[in-house]
C-alpha cells in the first residue's frame, strides 16, 4: 500500500509507470507484425482485380459511389439474411483504399454481383428509377458514351503492385489488350485473360460491341464483387456451430 500510494501521489513517478505499461503493451501488439507474412487468412480463389475491373472500380471510386454504398456485410444475422455471407478480410486483401464503412444509403454491394442481370445495371445506372422508382440515386447516362482508358491502366497495375498487390510483369504487359478482350468475348485473348484471371466474367457488358467505355468498366467491377470466394464451406460451418 505505500508503495502504491508513494506512485499516486508522485506525477513523475505515475508518469514513468503509465509510459512502461504502454509501451509493454504496444510491443505485444506490434512484435508479432515483424514476422508474421501477413496478418489477413487466405481465402481460396481470391486474385488481383482483372484491368477491366479495375477500371471499373476507379470509375466507382471516382463518382462517390462509396458514399452511399458500402462493401462489408456484418456478422449479425439481420445482415446475412438480407445481404449474404458476411465478409472477409481476405475479400479486400487487393483494395486500395477498401470500401467497407456503414453508411448505406443505398445497399450494401459486397455481394452484388450476379444478383441482377447486365441489362438491369445498364437500365440503373443510367435512369435509376425506371428500374427502382423510390431510388435517390442520380443517373450516370454518360458512362455509355465515355471510353474506358486503356493507355494508363498498366501503370495502374504498376502503382498496385507497388503496395503489395501480386500483379506479374505478364500482367502488367497485358493489361491494356486484356481490358478489350474481357469486354469482347470473340476476342483471340479472352482465353489467356481467363488463364491470367480465374473466374473473370468476359461479355460485352453495356451491350455496344466495340471499344469498351465506361460502363463496361463498372459493369463488370460490379459484377465481379462477392463472386470469386466460395462461401459453401462457410455456410456448412455456420450450420455446424
Amino acid at each position: 500500500m505505500f508503495s502504491h500510494s508513494t506512485l499516486e501521489k508522485n506525477s513523475i513517478l505515475m508518469l514513468i509507470g503509465i509510459l512502461i505499461v504502454v509501451s509493454i503493451g504496444g510491443i505485444v501488439e506490434i512484435a508479432p507484425l515483424f514476422y508474421l507474412e501477413s496478418t489477413i487468412e487466405k481465402v481460396k480463389g481470391m486474385r488481383p482485380y482483372t484491368p477491366l475491373e479495375l477500371a471499373g472500380r476507379n470509375i466507382y471510386i471516382r463518382e462517390g459511389c462509396y458514399n452511399c454504398h458500402s462493401q462489408m456485410v456484418r456478422p449479425f444475422r439481420d445482415e446475412i439474411d438480407r445481404y449474404g455471407p458476411y465478409s472477409l478480410a481476405a475479400e479486400s486483401m487487393y483494395d486500395h483504399p477498401f470500401q467497407w464503412g456503414s453508411k448505406r444509403t443505398g445497399p450494401d454491394l459486397a455481394r452484388v454481383g450476379g444478383k441482377y442481370s447486365d441489362n438491369w445495371h445498364r437500365e440503373h445506372l443510367s435512369a435509376p428509377r425506371s428500374v427502382v422508382p423510390e431510388s435517390v440515386m442520380p443517373g450516370y447516362p454518360f458512362l455509355m458514351d465515355n471510353p474506358a482508358k486503356i493507355n494508363d491502366i498498366a501503370g495502374h497495375l504498376k502503382a498496385n503492385r507497388a503496395v503489395g498487390v501480386p500483379y506479374t510483369d505478364a500482367m502488367i504487359a497485358s493489361a491494356a489488350a486484356d481490358i478489350v478482350a474481357q469486354a469482347d468475348p470473340d476476342s483471340d485473348g479472352a482465353e489467356a485473360l481467363v488463364e491470367r484471371y480465374p473466374k473473370a466474367q468476359v461479355r460485352d457488358f453495356d451491350g455496344r460491341p466495340g471499344q469498351p467505355s465506361e460502363m463496361d468498366a463498372l459493369i463488370a467491377y460490379l459484377q465481379m464483387l462477392g463472386t470469386l470466394v466460395d462461401f459453401s464451406a462457410y455456410k456448412a460451418q455456420e450450420n455446424l456451430r
